[in-house]
């Protein structure tokens, strides 16, 4: 899989979660005392996860599809690209473009995940099942993409 495929897929990952693709690329990446490979940036990436995959099933959390928590996604998903492609020896044009598909990846990623979780709530009278299914799928999708080829 290709580095621009796999930086729209972080995208996608991280339009669910937010934290999800920058995560696992903390945690796929070598321990080499760089800032993304860091013991502290893997511990404040993993404890952000953790946080986010519960206060996402919380009754008062805001859409995903406002402002406050569309912005942090996109910027995440473009950053997350753009260091996907950094990491794999990308050139400086290479990462934007990595970056760009990270931001439109986010951008659809918010937008199915808020239509699944809609369509898990008319089917089980509830998203959380919905939820569940897309924590799922925003890990293994991150760890995916993230993985070093």
């Amino acid at each position: 899989m290709s580095v621009l495929t796999r930086a729209a897929l972080l995208g996608l990952a991280t339009g669910g979660r937010s934290t999800s693709g920058l995560t696992a690329l903390a945690l796929s990446h070598p321990a080499t005392g760089g800032a993304l490979g860091s013991r502290w940036t893997r511990r404040l990436a993993g404890a952000a996860t953790a946080g986010e995959f519960v206060g996402d099933k919380l009754p008062r959390t805001p859409s995903r599809l406002h402002p406050v928590g569309l912005v942090p996604r996109l910027v995440l998903g473009a950053l997350t690209g753009a260091a996907l492609s950094h990491r794999e020896g990308g050139s400086r044009n290479r990462a934007l473009l990595a970056g760009a598909l990270g931001l439109l990846g986010a951008t659809a990623g918010s937008r199915l995940g808020v239509s699944w979780r809609q369509l898990a709530s008319r089917r089980f009278g509830s998203d959380l099942p919905g939820a569940l299914v897309e924590d799922a799928w925003c890990v293994a999708a991150a760890r995916l993409a993230s993985r070093r080829l």
